[in-house]
């Protein structure tokens, strides 16, 4: 049975859908204002393989996965003022982008992508009622607040303290706040600003609101797993759970889940620092040339961590995953794709990946299993059990495909010729080489040289002529 580990009881849980034929899953989107990071890449990368796992247990009719943007916000507006651009084309303009690099990381098209904007209603009405029932303040200035002090159970997701977070906090001279903990739901509306009306005056919300709004209008007031960043574990996540709860009535979501920070060389990623990498930086200096071949790299170099744990960044760590991930693609390219072969899903590698997958998504040990595989896969090749080989080579490719990785024609990723040779074919060549040789005709044996080694082979000049051995 499939255990994720729940931040909101601190530990690992069997996952008990609320109905088993409609999971739903919501995650923290983007907030549109700049090009995706590292940081981004990972939140988009680990909840694409818990949906595709999903989906591969319950069903993909039977999953609904929900990825908000943010498109309406403080440093949205800040930026489309220093930019002298209107918001709506500076918001689309990221969007685009980041829908670019989603596809080059392969990452799936969730089920929906609300947008702050277009769910104004559902924010104004939730806020209300938060309003009528007493848990939210209209104050002088007519922002909205949240009432922290009305929800008991405050601080359960990221197990603070409301004591010691209200020792730490402060109320500046002109802040309207009950509460230094309180947070702002509507801000009142000021010149320059986009606004909306509302029953308490024009305005727009805060960024916490805007995705209990959304959540519980796709998904309804409780459903299974809301997953995004550490980062936001408190204090977005810990006040979604408090207005949103407030609202209904309700318990909001059963599972939390929250991906482990990105650290540059083992420092945190900041701009301040100079270590802050978009996406499209680092997928250009791996391969500019074939940048869906640099998503499946930073794809697979993310997979390696296990998503609740550091994921440290540095480009030598990214170009051992390459190495890795090419070591698993030279396996299916000495296969060939001549054969289609039938998958059993009750082997034991089929097995032990699933165990992987159920242990909290343990994608670090599923892809030690593709690792084993694919040495298998070439043990079998070299006993000339070509058969087997192709066999073992299609659950690798079914397995790799729950984890969104080996989706491309080993040829492209390897940078070699499609066309498979076998031994034999290889020591034709190497004789043609060695009478060129003999014949100095250095031309020719340096392009029969050139085409050994495009089909994964090393090639060397020994005393008795070519020499020859697999990559």
């Amino acid at each position: 049975m499939l255990q994720i580990h729940n931040s909101l009881t601190k530990n690992k849980q069997p996952f008990v859908p609320i109905d088993p034929k409609r999971i739903r899953m919501y995650v923290c989107g983007m907030t549109v204002y700049d090009y995706c990071h590292l940081g981004h890449a990972r939140v988009m990368v680990v909840f694409d393989v818990v949906y595709r796992y999903l989906c591969e247990i319950f069903g993909k009719e039977h999953v609904r996965y929900i990825r908000n943007i943010t498109d309406i916000d403080d440093k949205i507006i800040t930026r489309a003022q220093e930019n002298n651009e209107s918001i709506d084309a500076l918001t689309e303009r990221f969007i685009r982008a980041m829908h670019e690099d989603a596809q080059l990381l392969d990452v799936l098209s969730p089920d929906a992508e609300p947008r702050a904007v277009t769910h104004m209603q559902q924010i104004i009405t939730m806020i209300q009622r938060l309003v009528d029932n007493g848990t939210a303040y209209i104050a002088q200035n007519q922002d909205v607040f949240y009432a922290v002090n009305k929800f008991p159970r405050y601080g359960a997701l990221s197990g603070k303290r409301v004591e010691d977070l209200r020792a730490g906090e402060r109320v500046e001279i002109d802040n309207a706040k009950q509460d230094p903990l309180d947070f702002v739901l509507w801000k009142s509306a000021k010149p320059g600003e986009p606004s909306w009306d509302a029953p308490w005056g024009p305005g727009r919300p805060g960024w916490h609101i805007e995705c209990s709004a959304m959540a519980t209008h796709c998904l309804g007031n409780h459903f299974d797993i809301h997953g995004g960043g550490m980062d936001l574990m408190f204090p977005h996540h810990e006040n979604e759970i408090a207005q949103s709860e407030a609202a209904s009535g309700e318990k909001f979501v059963n599972v939390w889940m929250h991906n482990g920070f990105v650290r540059i060389n083992e420092e945190k990623m900041s701009k301040s620092l100079g270590n802050f990498f978009t996406v499209r930086e680092i997928l250009d200096k791996l391969d500019k040339e074939d940048r869906a071949r640099a998503g499946e790299i930073i794809r697979f170099f993310i997979l390696q961590s296990h998503y609740r744990s550091p994921l440290n960044y540095s480009f030598d760590d990214v170009k051992s995953a390459e190495k890795r991930l090419g070591g698993i693609y030279r396996a299916l390219h000495r296969v060939g794709e001549d054969k289609v072969a039938d998958i059993d899903k009750e082997t034991g590698h089929c097995s032990t990946f699933q165990a992987a997958m159920e242990d909290d998504f343990n994608t670090p040990d599923a892809v030690a299993e593709l690792d084993k595989l694919s040495t298998i896969i070439n043990s079998e090749l070299d006993k000339g059990n070509r058969n087997q080989a192709q066999s073992l080579a299609a659950t690798l490719r079914y397995l790799a495909g729950q984890l969104g990785i080996l989706q491309l024609e080993p040829g492209r990723f390897l940078k070699m010729s499609t066309t498979t040779i076998d031994d034999d074919a290889v020591n034709q060549l190497a004789k043609k080489r060695d009478a060129a040789r003999k014949n100095k005709n250095w031309a020719e044996a340096d392009r029969l040289r050139d085409e050994i080694q495009a089909q994964g082979y090393i090639v060397e000049d020994g005393p008795d002529g070519t020499i020859w051995r697999r990559a």
